[in-house]
């Protein structure tokens, strides 16, 4: 959870230079992604805890900062990234015109307000700068270094009720060139694992190969050496949240030794004094399956247990 804690607020802080696509056409190619759907979380269910704790730690500073109400503006928010291409980002929901001119004003304090034209619509060249940020979450151990576009970045609002960023002039032009949509992820093998429930709240997934630069980095641990893809999810089920992680292994004797693994540390947190009895119910309730190659780890958790990991 403190790991999700990290790249939810992560991704939400950092909305001036970002964009997204949606997860169900990710290309093959891509090397990570991350999906948050905010009008699911809104409507009755599980998810409307997490979205409120998403307003204190993140909406409300976005607001405050540049006056932008994510609340009213945003619906879903999905970003991947191409190895060698750099991100792809895509907001879509209802934007107000202020924003979109707040948009434009940062483009104009660090770009070209020239218009590019690419199958009939317009967008933008952003020059980037090198400044690095350094973001502190409210409880202050934990501190986020955000960077910058350091490069460049192309900015476009010509599709209805999104806004799209790129790294690569080329992906934005195959993205303006289709709508938004690129080729499935479906027709490429290898391509990144995507779990998806009827209401799925939040998605992610990596290439753990392509993370790794092979040094002494936090990537590269032995289970991440020795695992290929890494996919997450959370859903609301009935009044619960459902989680669920799953790793694909370089061999099906990895994926058996991660699930003992789990199975004890389970085991022996559940018997742990310091762990209340509801955490000890999660537990015992998670589910740890080994298939060949593929290790699976599911819970159901309360809303408000969520939560008050993430704040802790």
């Amino acid at each position: 959870m403190r790991y999700l804690k990290i790249l939810v607020v992560g991704l939400l802080l950092t909305v001036p230079v970002l964009a997204t696509a949606e997860v169900e056409d990710l290309p093959g190619s891509a090397v990570w992604y991350f999906h948050i759907d905010l009008e699911q979380m809104r409507k009755d269910g599980p998810g409307q805890s997490v979205y409120a704790w998403l307003q204190d730690e993140a909406f409300s500073d976005i607001e405050e900062d540049v006056g932008v109400d994510l609340d009213k503006e945003l619906d879903s928010m999905t970003a991947f990234s191409l190895e060698g291409s750099g991100p792809v980002i895509l907001f879509e929901g209802n934007f107000s015109q202020e924003t979109r001119d707040k948009i434009m004003a940062f483009v104009a304090a660090d770009g070209d307000l020239t218009p590019i034209k690419a199958s009939g619509k317009t967008y933008y060249h952003f020059s980037g700068t090198d400044d690095h940020e350094s973001l502190n979450l409210s409880d202050g151990d934990i501190e986020i270094d955000i960077e910058s576009l350091e490069d460049e970045a192309w900015v476009s609002l010509a599709l209805k009720n999104k806004i799209l960023i790129t790294g690569a002039e080329e992906q934005m032009q195959g993205l303006l060139a289709n709508n938004g949509k690129i080729a499935g992820r479906k027709s490429h093998d290898g391509a990144l694992l995507v779990l998806s429930a009827e209401k799925t709240l939040l998605q992610a997934g990596m290439n753990s190969a392509a993370m790794s630069d092979g040094g002494d980095s936090d990537w590269d641990s032995n289970i991440l050496r020795n695992t290929k893809q890494v996919a997450f999810m959370m859903a609301a089920a009935a009044d619960k949240l459902a989680l669920e992680a799953r790793l694909v292994t370089t061999e099906p004797e990895m994926a058996e030794s991660l699930a003992s693994v789990v199975r004890g540390l389970v085991s022996l947190m559940s018997f742990s004094d310091d762990v209340d009895e509801e955490t000890v119910a999660v537990l015992q309730g998670t589910k740890v399956e080994a298939s060949g190659n593929n290790l699976s780890i599911s819970l159901a958790i309360a809303p408000d247990l969520v939560v008050r990991t993430l704040s802790e």
